[in-house]
């Protein structure tokens, strides 16, 4: 087990796909790498074949970026949502959730993301809204898949998912002019038993930390119950990727970091957000590789992440994709 020394992490502010562009590593289209240790057998992902952009219906109404790949500038300070904005909020949310629950059906070794990508892209059009990561600062697929050890926006590709694999699979619906984000993990075939115990931790830290959520409580409790949830359980946290406020704007305030930090601010009722842990097998280090999305840990350690966007409440908290 990795020695982890971050119990306490100075953290920036982050944005979802804003990361370490400057820290790219080499990207090479190797074929089956298996890694087999004491965290488990697995095949160590390295990016494939990527296919074409696809396009959008005209009639569909589309975020700042659809065309320019610019979003437009996010609030500048956590927005308090109306009703009539928090009604919008759950009918994207929903609708995401409810994508997200096609998602079992497509899972089996041999499919690739690719085709994933491509059923599910039908399907939110089908459903007249925007696949929101598509195009955003130049994505160029309509979700994301994260295998094994890719931690975060792993890109659709044309590599078969192989027995043993887990994945993250991340849906994000631009409806009615709001987007609805969630995400979270899949077995292909049979998966080892610390595959699984992976899984299951991570979802674990994701209801954790959604339990304390309600008015007047820290944004930085969040990442204090997440870590030393993840700790008791025999994981560590990869601290880079954080949770964010969502509404009209794909990625706003507030920040929320998934690791102790000492981020100022609190949750007041109107406020709606995503949280999304991503837990490891290994140390906490990333790598984005050449692809400018692809992140992948330093150790190939196997990570999971699974995610909500929450509502703050006048008592607690609703979940909005559950």
């Amino acid at each position: 087990m990795f020695q982890r020394n971050f119990r306490k992490v100075s953290v920036q502010g982050r944005n979802f796909f804003d990361f370490f562009q400057s820290n790219k590593k080499s990207q090479k289209l190797e074929q089956h790498k298996e890694k087999n240790n004491s965290f488990g057998k697995y095949d160590i992902v390295q990016p494939w074949t990527v296919s074409e952009r696809k396009t959008v219906p005209a009639y569909i109404s589309k975020p700042s970026y659809g065309q320019s790949s610019v979003p437009r500038e996010s609030p500048k300070f956590e927005e308090i949502k109306d009703n009539n904005q928090i009604e919008s909020m759950r009918h994207s949310c929903l609708l995401a959730k409810r994508i997200l629950n096609q998602i079992p059906a497509l899972i089996k070794p041999g499919v690739t993301t690719d085709s994933i990508d491509e059923k599910v892209h039908e399907l939110i059009i089908y459903n007249t809204a925007y696949p929101s990561p598509l195009n955003y600062r130049g994505y160029p697929k309509s979700i994301c898949t994260s295998i094994n050890n890719v931690a975060c926006h792993g890109i659709p590709d044309n590599r078969p998912l192989q027995n043993g694999d887990i994945l993250n699979v991340d849906i994000t619906v631009f409806l009615n002019g709001y987007h609805g984000d969630c995400s979270t993990m899949f077995q292909v075939g049979s998966v080892d038993k610390e595959g699984k115990r992976l899984i299951s931790a991570t979802e674990i830290c994701l209801m954790e930390a959604i339990k304390i959520c309600k008015p007047n409580e820290n944004f930085n409790s969040i990442g204090s119950i997440i870590q030393e949830t993840a700790e008791k359980l025999g994981f560590g946290i990869i601290p880079s990727f954080a949770g964010h406020g969502i509404g009209t704007y794909f990625h706003g305030p507030p920040d929320i970091f998934h690791c102790i930090n000492e981020v100022k601010g609190k949750m007041q009722p109107g406020m709606t957000f995503t949280i999304e842990p991503v837990l490891t097998q290994g140390g906490p280090e990333i790598e984005i590789l050449e692809d400018g999305w692809t992140a992948i840990t330093t150790d190939n350690a196997r990570t999971a992440q699974c995610e909500h966007t929450i509502l703050i409440t006048e008592t607690g908290c609703d979940i909005l994709t559950l």
